[in-house]
């Protein structure tokens, strides 16, 4: 597939690790709305790659992953520009969440607003000791719009969620980890390649399982319990319809590695 974007780099290693950098930098990577229309069409091209076996997203340059939305465009919206503005980022973030493979969002430098949404997105959020986080949109007299108000809640529970939301008050990587906004900080310089190894041991993985765990995992956050382990039983059974579950547990008894086809 062809990836050539104004405000995005992509780029696809050999073994299907795909960086996408956010490329603003001297906007400190904010998000407008053709970057946006841009992310829309690459992650659903993305989610139909066969070459794409993990996604890492990150932010070009040392200053920031993405500083938030483009207040400058935004200071003149009316409300149902706002609104439209609002659910574009949640069809790019909806879309990014839903990916079959592993998302992982390299957080280095700012993410703010937007940013943090841009990250609350992905299955997992690893973070530099320079990353600063924030929903500081109560200072600007609207609320988050990508997600934040949901996605927040869920990941770190609605009190630290009102917290940061209610004062607009950034925290800094290590409070961002010790509340469970990131699951990994690390030296600048071993961002990414922290993120390559934790992809590349997912990619050893069965793809439909984990595509499935992804899938049963989602999805039951916005069920209650009863329904939740219902859909995990359904999707648990459909796993013993593929070929990777009978290969998956032929190679255990037979002691030895898998060889997984995404079947």
């Amino acid at each position: 597939m062809t990836y050539e974007y104004k405000n995005l780099l992509v780029e696809i290693q050999d073994d299907g690790v795909t960086t996408v950098s956010v490329n603003r930098p001297k906007f400190l990577n904010a998000l407008d709305t053709p970057t946006l229309e841009e992310m829309k069409d690459c992650f659903g091209k993305l989610a139909t790659d066969p070459a794409v076996k993990a996604v890492i997203i990150r932010g070009a340059g040392e200053k920031a992953f993405v500083a938030g939305a483009d207040l400058k465009a935004m200071s003149t919206m009316t409300a149902v520009e706002g609104r439209d503005f609002s659910n574009l980022g949640h069809e790019v973030f909806d879309a990014i969440e839903k990916l079959p493979v592993v998302a992982v969002a390299a957080v280095n430098g700012y993410a703010l607003g937007g940013g943090c949404e841009l990250a609350l997105a992905c299955d997992f959020r690893f973070a530099s000791t320079t990353a600063k986080f924030g929903q500081p949109e109560v200072n600007y007299g609207i609320i988050p719009g990508f997600g934040g108000s949901q996605r927040l809640a869920r990941l770190i529970g609605k009190g630290y969620a009102k917290e940061m939301i209610y004062t607009g008050a950034m925290v800094d990587a290590e409070e961002a980890h010790r509340i469970g906004l990131v699951n990994r900080v690390v030296e600048p310089e071993q961002l990414i390649p922290t993120c390559e190894e934790v992809c590349r041991k997912i990619m050893k993985k069965a793809p439909i399982a984990i595509a499935s765990a992804k899938d049963a995992i989602n999805r039951g956050l916005s069920m209650d319990l009863e329904s939740g382990l219902s859909y995990e039983a359904q999707v648990f059974g459909t796993c013993f319809a593929t070929l990777d579950q009978k290969e998956g547990m032929k190679a255990f008894l037979e002691k030895r590695k898998p060889v997984f086809m995404n079947k």
